[in-house]
């Protein structure tokens, strides 16, 4: 198996299918929760929604750049949700969420060693390598808030008496 596959595999199992890490992942955390829940703030916290949105801004700007184009993302605009307020809402943004892991992968899949070991737009970014680990290493990170804010999130909806 390539590296290329090795990271694919990787970020599958964070984004699409996997269970070994984590014992879940995005696609089987998002498909638990509906439009309410993806948008039910506690807190502080972000919401479901803010952070699926999140992870998607890099993955839909890393596309872009996998397919020749410039590295227009920027932090500052990666937390820039369009407000949801339906199921439809809902759906199509983890719709394009879930496309966009699976040809995200696909782009790293095909990629060969110099392609992995060359900068990534400029040298100050690092290689193609150390960002795709970057990607899953972020995709983890907002993974477990996702998992920990669903809980809360249907805790709140649905309180358990403990008084008994």
């Amino acid at each position: 198996m390539t590296q290329a596959q090795v990271l694919a595999n990787r970020l599958r199992e964070v984004l699409l299918s996997g269970t070994w890490i984590a014992n879940t992942n995005f696609k089987d955390q998002l498909s638990r929760v509906d439009w309410v829940q993806a948008t039910t703030k506690i807190d502080s916290l972000n919401t479901i929604a803010l952070l699926t949105f999140h992870v998607n801004y890099y993955l839909q700007g890393l596309i872009q750049v996998f397919q020749g184009g410039p590295l227009d993302i920027r932090d500052k605009y990666s937390f820039d949700l369009p407000e949801i307020q339906s199921e439809s809402d809902w759906d199509a943004l983890v719709e394009t969420f879930l496309s966009n892991a699976e040809q995200f992968a696909k782009h790293v899949e095909q990629m060969d060693d110099a392609r992995l070991d060359s900068a990534f737009v400029d040298e100050k970014y690092g290689n193609y390598q150390r960002n795709i680990e970057g990607v899953i290493e972020h995709s983890y990170y907002h993974l477990g808030q996702v998992s920990l804010i669903r809980k809360m999130v249907v805790s709140a909806q649905f309180p358990v008496d403990r008084s008994t």
